[in-house]
C-alpha cells in the first residue's frame, strides 16, 4: 500500500475543535495517479512513482517516460512490496483521517543573501562603548595563528531558505474527500502553490 501523497499547499486558517480555535494548513491532496511500479528484480528497489497536476505539453520516448510526462511533479514513495498496486491505479486524500500523524515535506521560501542576526539568530553587538556600526555584524570568525584559518561551517551571511524542509509528526485534524483537500494541524514548508510530500509518520 503506498503510504503518501503528493499536494499543493493552499495556505493557512483556523478551525474551531469545541474549545479554541487552532491554526491549519490548507493542503490540496491529489488526485494522483500511479505512472511506474520499480521492483527489487528490475530496478535494486520497491517502489511506486505517482504522478500530480496534468501536465500541458508532453514529449516522451518510452511508454514508462509518456506517463510520467503526463504530470508537472512525478515522485517516488518507497514500498515494500507493490502487491495490489497497479500503474494508473488513483491515490486521493481518503488516504488519510482525521489524528493521523503525518510528515511534509517541501521547500522553503527564499529569502535571498541575508546576515547572521536573520538567519542565524545572533544578538548582534553591543550599541554601547563607540559600537555605533556594528549592531548586526557578526564579530569575529577566526582565531590568531593558530588554526591560522576560519573553520569550515562558521555561521555567517549569506543566502537563506529555499531548501527542503521537513516537518515531522503533524497531525490530520479533518479530511475533505469531495474537495480533496487535508487540513493540517500547524504550519507545512513553503509558500502558497508551493508543492508538498505527504507521508504516514514512520514514528
Amino acid at each position: 500500500m503506498i503510504n503518501g501523497i503528493l499536494g499543493k499547499k493552499l495556505g493557512m486558517t483556523q478551525v474551531f475543535n469545541g474549545v479554541k480555535a487552532e491554526a491549519v494548513t490548507i493542503i490540496e491532496a491529489g488526485p494522483c495517479a500511479v505512472t511506474q511500479l520499480k521492483t527489487t528484480e528490475k530496478d535494486g528497489y520497491t517502489a511506486a512513482q505517482v504522478g500530480f497536476i496534468p501536465a500541458k505539453k508532453h514529449k516522451a520516448e518510452s511508454e514508462a517516460d509518456s506517463k510520467a510526462a503526463k504530470f508537472r511533479y512525478v515522485r517516488e514513495f518507497r514500498l515494500n512490496d507493490t502487491a495490489g498496486i497497479e500503474t494508473g491505479a488513483k491515490v486521493d486524500v481518503s488516504l488519510f483521517a482525521a489524528g493521523d500523524k503525518i510528515d511534509v515535506c517541501g521547500t522553503s521560501k527564499g529569502r535571498g543573501f541575508a546576515g547572521v542576526v536573520k538567519r542565524h539568530h545572533f544578538r548582534g553587538g553591543p550599541k554601547t562603548h563607540g559600537q555605533s556600526d556594528r549592531h548586526r555584524a557578526p564579530g569575529s570568525i577566526g582565531s590568531t595563528t593558530t588554526p591560522g584559518r576560519v573553520y569550515k561551517g562558521t555561521r555567517m551571511a549569506g543566502h537563506m531558505g529555499d531548501e527542503q524542509v521537513t516537518v515531522r509528526q503533524l497531525t490530520v485534524v479533518q479530511i475533505m474527500p469531495e474537495k480533496n483537500l487535508l487540513l493540517v494541524r500547524g504550519a507545512v514548508p513553503g509558500g502558497k502553490n508551493g508543492l508538498v510530500v505527504i507521508k504516514k509518520s514512520g514514528k
